[in-house]
């Protein structure tokens, strides 16, 4: 027993702190930060004034810790080391090497599949819900359905989310285009081509100009196709209620707090489009009610 307690301590002794932390369970979802990224500065701006014991903890992730310690007082820099290295890591994972780290991790599917039937074992990405510590645990992020998982582990599960951020997995995909197949701009386009409320002689421009054009002008374009044609059809509309539109909350791709253009330009198309969608729906029920019944 004594000999395995010493074999152990030996072994801790050799590994680096940053070994030793992402070799503990519950933190796969980490990827090696570089020393030099952590002995540089500047990456840590601003840090100092969210970490308590910023420089113990800081020696401690670098292993330049030499002061004699005593049990409780190594315990509170240890706890304060890990959330140091989690909010440095969130800075460097929408680095170039960072992304790079975390493309491989993505890849071997390391964050997990998403569940929903038809995205067919999409690998996820971890994102967070604030910026800010404290906030709320991490996510799992599927680019194809664009929804949001708790992670099945709960060692996973209480990781915070600003150790990633909301910036991460946006960044990715617009760095790396390709991992992501142009999840979003292919369904936008599919949905576009089997809108049954697009007339037929609308062309592929048309279809592009829709999906990609400024709100402005691509507001004025579904206003031409979605008005009715006729009187009648307009007085319909005006005497129906006004459709309750469900209050479904989505996730919003934002690269630094900002929305991802492309991706906002798409959300704003599929809003327009549950609003015909209501619109259709409301209408269908009026009649319905209208119908005469059988005697």
């Amino acid at each position: 027993m004594m000999e395995e307690l010493s074999s152990g301590s030996s072994d801790y002794a050799a590994s680096t702190w940053i070994a030793w932390f992402l070799s503990t369970k519950g933190n796969e979802y980490f990827c090696e930060l570089d020393e030099d990224y952590i002995l540089d500065r500047f990456n840590l701006t601003g840090l100092n004034t969210e970490v308590q014991h910023y420089m113990h903890a800081l020696d401690l992730i670098t292993d330049a810790l030499d002061e004699q310690l005593d049990d409780d007082q190594r315990e509170q820099i240890e706890t304060q080391a890990r959330i140091l290295y989690g909010l440095i890591h969130a800075r460097y994972i929408i680095t170039t090497r960072g992304l790079a780290k975390m493309l491989e991790k993505y890849k071997r599917a390391d964050f997990g599949r998403c569940p929903r039937v038809l995205c067919y074992q999409q690998p996820l990405l971890p994102v967070g819900l604030s910026d800010i510590p404290f906030q709320s645990p991490v996510k799992l992020y599927c680019p194809r359905c664009e929804d949001l998982y708790n992670p099945k582990s709960s060692r996973h599960g209480s990781i915070d989310g600003a150790y990633f951020g909301t910036t991460f997995p946006h960044m990715l995909f617009m760095t790396y285009g390709g991992v992501s197949a142009n999840v979003l701009h292919q369904r936008a386009l599919a949905l576009e081509q089997n809108n049954s409320l697009t007339g037929p002689q609308q062309n592929s421009d048309d279809l592009c100009n829709e999906v990609g054009a400024a709100d402005g002008p691509s507001d004025t374009r579904a206003q031409a196709h979605v008005e009715p044609a006729t009187s009648r059809g307009a007085m319909e509309a005006a005497s129906l209620p006004k459709p309750v539109v469900p209050d479904v909350e989505r996730v919003v791709p934002r690269i630094f707090g900002f929305p991802v253009h492309e991706t906002s330009r798409l959300m704003a198309w599929q809003g327009r489009q549950q609003q015909k969608q209501a619109v259709r729906i409301s209408r269908f029920q009026h009649r319905a009610e209208n119908l005469p019944k059988r005697p």
